[in-house]
């Protein structure tokens, strides 16, 4: 495994040429580009954040066309996501928008919504989540997540953590850009700095609704 030496700008413009020549062709005579300006790098990163993050997955580069109606073969951003339990870790996001930094839980099942709810309602465990929101979003972050539009049956609708409730799931992500740090090995700390402000908010998932 070779040493992470940055994010090259050549695989943000690889996402920037990929929107405007998505087919076979194109994605082939310039694979050469994506392996070793995205690939190679986010393997070499997450590799080296393996011992503070765990094991990490980095997705596969074709979109699946079966149910959709836009037929285009590949995906327009290179995502990766490094699990603490299934659906729930950090994430990572290279796009022609630059790096995005996140990290939660993308999906629910019903028992597990059911538990998140429970675990929002009780004061001591949803006080304490709502901290940990709060936080997250002061360090610049969005809460994100598919949400209801009112407090599910149940509940107070004047609940204090309504906002909460209404989460059918709960991760936060931010927009970094392309800052200079990227094309650098400082990156490595840069991204684990924001990952370590999620870790608490995983943590928390994984304590109260795991799967």
């Amino acid at each position: 495994m070779s040493t992470f030496e940055g994010i090259p700008s050549a695989a943000f413009r690889f996402y920037e040429e990929l929107e405007e020549n998505n087919n076979r062709e194109w994605w082939l005579e310039h694979k050469d580009i994506y392996d070793a300006a995205v690939k190679e790098p986010l393997a070499a990163l997450l590799s080296e954040l393996e011992p503070e993050f765990g094991p990490a997955k980095i997705f596969r580069p074709n979109r699946d066309v079966r149910f959709s109606q836009d037929k285009s073969p590949y995906k327009t951003a290179q995502g990766a996501f490094a699990a603490s339990h299934e659906g729930l870790g950090f994430y990572l996001q290279v796009s022609a928008d630059g790096l995005l930094v996140g990290g939660g839980c993308h999906s629910y099942t019903p028992a597990q919504l059911a538990r998140f709810r429970a675990a929002v309602d009780a004061p001591d465990s949803g006080g304490e989540l709502q901290q940990i929101v709060d936080s997250v979003a002061a360090a610049g972050f969005a809460i994100q997540g598919e949400k209801l539009k009112t407090v599910p049956r149940g509940f107070d609708k004047d609940h204090p953590r309504a906002e909460l409730l209404k989460h059918k799931s709960l991760s936060a992500g931010v927009e970094v850009g392309e800052p200079e740090w990227l094309s650098t090995p400082s990156a490595k700390q840069e991204i684990a700095d924001r990952w370590e402000v999620l870790r608490p908010l995983v943590e928390w998932v994984g304590k109260h609704a795991a799967p």
